[in-house]
């Protein structure tokens, strides 16, 4: 049974909605590729924020995806500042349908972010990135080791292309059970698709979330046999060319291997 919150969290949860507040949007076409969300064979409720959405599943907790806009101007913003958030429930859904700070308590995971608060351009942006729906349980090995240097090399290709897609999400092909009195679902894996519009070019990472934590380049259709999830449909089939050159500059210092 899921304990009800104390009066001065209640009011922490109030100041931060007011302070940062959670974009909620009908619709928000500008953070897909071709202004179509990813498409899941799994239900999910779509949740606009400022600079991602993310496609929640209300049943595991979690999000199955979330998506973002990058361009070079964003990063150079995102760079310049300073400081994080605070890890916080999504009051824009019912309560039995949130997780909360507490599921991560002492369960062995780290909050891991799928849109990063390392893209954020402006300080309520970063903080909505903050939102326990953007988040899922994450080796902390994993998620300060090589899944920090890919999105690293996601900011710096987006950088050097002016702008790029990115949709990430969790992969569950094998089971690792669930944390906290919420059940949040532990991912065995990780994953991360770009879309860099320039080139016509997509790329496929895939992390273990589980040791060697061994990370891969994959295919669209693998990954959706594998998710269920198409990340831009959007896209014309032509303009999703599988490009090892983005694979490699994604995987570079870190160890990689190719399916």
């Amino acid at each position: 049974m899921r304990a009800h919150p104390s009066f001065m969290t209640m009011r922490v949860f109030a100041l931060l909605a007011v302070l940062f507040p959670l974009s909620v949007h009908a619709a928000c076409p500008e953070h897909f590729a071709g202004g179509v969300p990813p498409s899941s064979t799994m239900p999910v409720v779509e949740l606009c924020s400022q600079i991602f959405a993310v496609g929640y599943a209300p049943a595991d907790h979690e999000a199955l995806w979330s998506a973002e806009h990058l361009t070079a101007v964003s990063i150079a913003q995102a760079e310049h500042l300073h400081g994080r958030g605070q890890f916080h429930e999504d009051l824009r859904l019912p309560v039995e349908q949130r997780s909360e700070p507490y599921d991560y308590k002492r369960s062995g995971w780290s909050r891991g972010h799928l849109t990063p608060s390392g893209d954020a351009p402006t300080r309520a942006s970063r903080e909505e990135t903050f939102a326990l729906s953007n988040i899922v349980p994450q080796a902390t090995r994993l998620n300060e080791g090589a899944w920090s240097h890919i999105e690293i090399n996601v900011r710096q290709l987006a950088r050097q292309a002016g702008e790029v897609h990115v949709v990430t999400g969790p992969a569950f092909r094998e089971g690792m059970g669930r944390i906290g009195a919420d059940h949040v679902r532990v991912p065995s894996s990780l994953w991360k698709a770009v879309y860099v519009p320039s080139r016509h070019a997509v790329a496929v990472i895939v992390c273990k979330n589980i040791k060697p934590f061994v990370c891969n380049a994959v295919g669209l259709e693998s990954l959706s046999r594998v998710t269920g999830i198409d990340p831009f449909p959007g896209v014309p089939a032509e303009n999703r060319k599988r490009m090892a050159q983005l694979e490699r500059k994604l995987l570079s210092s870190i160890t990689r291997h190719k399916d």
